[in-house]
């Protein structure tokens, strides 16, 4: 369940943003969002923290705080811009500073920070007001990091899934898709973030990361996690029934679990000196 196809309604990157109902549809259960989503590589943070001029971490898009409270057990001091308050609220009760507001309206008085992180989050930002916005509240060095997970699951789980999503939803503009994509298609769209941060002539080092990793997920576990995934979100209860059903049966065909393999992609640049 890729995340970009699956919860990128366009097929450009650049054009996510607009689409607000899904972007802000997450927070319908912030609760299993925040059990059910996976962290990142701990050598992603490290790596980060390692290249910043200091602590101070401004999450973009902060959700729950999934990523946020990995920079704050790192030493970083995190402050999350959220647009839906029901995610703010469930970071907030994790313990995080959270603000509600969406980044490109967000008002940062003055604060300035060490690195902007952006957590499966930069394609719901518009990417052109984002990046002069990052590159605006970064000290001099500080770094602008996007990144997420691209994830395939195998054919035997992918293909049920996509046979009862177009049974369940056959207007949907996913319909289109194969129901697993290529790696090069998310490795694209990460070259583009760099490529437009790179446009404001404010931004120097641009940098492509990528972490390989795999996580074993149990029938019970899968079904949690799909529900949270943009395709899903807003789908009616019986609907998503119909869908979590197939695939469920998919997994049991397999044993009642399967190894996903992950991989995580960064795009990263340094914000140029003042002078």
């Amino acid at each position: 369940m890729p995340i970009l196809p699956r919860e990128q309604p366009e097929a450009s990157p650049s054009e996510s943003h607009k689409a607000r109902g899904m972007a802000e549809s997450f927070g319908v259960d912030a609760q299993r969002y925040d059990q059910a989503r996976p962290g990142y590589p701990d050598a992603l943070v490290a790596r980060i923290v390692a290249g910043s001029p200091g602590p101070a971490v401004l999450d973009v898009g902060c959700g729950t705080g999934i990523a946020a409270r990995q920079f704050q057990a790192a030493g970083c001091a995190v402050l999350g811009v959220e647009p839906d308050a029901r995610m703010a609220d469930f970071a907030r009760s994790r313990g995080l500073q959270v603000e509600v507001a969406a980044f490109e309206s967000w008002q940062p008085a003055g604060r300035t920070f060490d690195a902007v992180i952006a957590a499966q989050s930069w394609h719901w930002v518009d990417p052109a007001a984002g990046a002069a916005k990052a590159a605006r509240v970064l000290r001099p060095r500080g770094r602008l990091a996007i990144f997420g997970h691209v994830y395939e699951p195998p054919a035997e789980v992918a293909e049920p899934f996509a046979a009862a999503y177009r049974r369940a939803v056959p207007d949907s503009p996913f319909n289109g898709r194969p129901a697993r994509r290529p790696l090069d298609l998310y490795q694209a769209a990460y070259v583009k973030f760099t490529d437009e941060i790179c446009e404001t002539g404010q931004f120097s080092d641009p940098e492509q990361w990528r972490f390989d990793w795999e996580q074993s997920y149990t029938r019970d576990q899968w079904l949690d996690l799909l529900p949270t995934t943009g395709g899903l979100t807003r789908l009616r209860p019986d609907r998503l029934a119909e869908v979590l059903d197939a695939v469920g049966d998919a997994i049991d065909s397999l044993g009642g679990s399967f190894t996903m393999n992950y991989t995580t992609l960064a795009a990263t640049a340094v914000r140029a000196d003042a002078s």
